[in-house]
């Protein structure tokens, strides 16, 4: 499927709510008084989505993919983080709450992961460099493509 508008990917909204839900934990009294632990979470599930956008407007497939892979840091970040908020007592009656963030940061993670690998093994350059001499050669190939294979099916008929 594809996608004309990065509002649209599951891992934009996945990672969106994400950032919800870290902005509703941080907004807990436990974190009064911790400014750089709320900050730094903060900071790095907001940049989650905000790479991903980035990446997705840019135009070309390596720029997507470095920013697919600045915004899966971003999520072991997140989950650094909140691997460190686990450990510290201030915060033992938020744990359900932590664990269940860290369980969506793997899973943003593994979906940047698939979707970085499936670019590396693709042909397409990205939409900048889509022009109407790329398009024709690119339908030239597809045509020539089903010729073969409707002449292997042939061969195979005959045999």
């Amino acid at each position: 499927m594809k996608y004309k508008n990065f509002e649209d990917l599951p891992v934009w909204q996945d990672a969106i709510e994400l950032a919800v839900r870290v902005f509703d934990l941080t907004a807990h009294p436990q974190f009064k008084g911790c400014f750089t632990i709320k900050n730094q979470l903060e900071r790095a599930a907001v940049s989650i989505s905000n790479n991903i956008s980035e990446g997705f407007e840019r135009g070309t497939t390596q720029e997507l993919i470095t920013s697919l892979y600045i915004s899966r840091g971003s999520a072991g970040e997140s989950r650094s983080v909140l691997r460190l908020c686990e450990r510290l007592k201030r915060f033992a009656d938020l744990r359900s709450e932590i664990s269940d963030l860290i369980t969506r940061a793997i899973s943003i993670s593994k979906q940047l992961r698939a979707w970085c690998d499936s670019l590396q093994n693709s042909d397409i350059k990205g939409q900048r460099y889509l022009t109407d001499k790329t398009r024709r050669a690119e339908e030239r190939r597809r045509d020539r493509e089903a010729f073969f294979k409707e002449l292997a099916e042939m061969r195979e008929r005959k045999t």
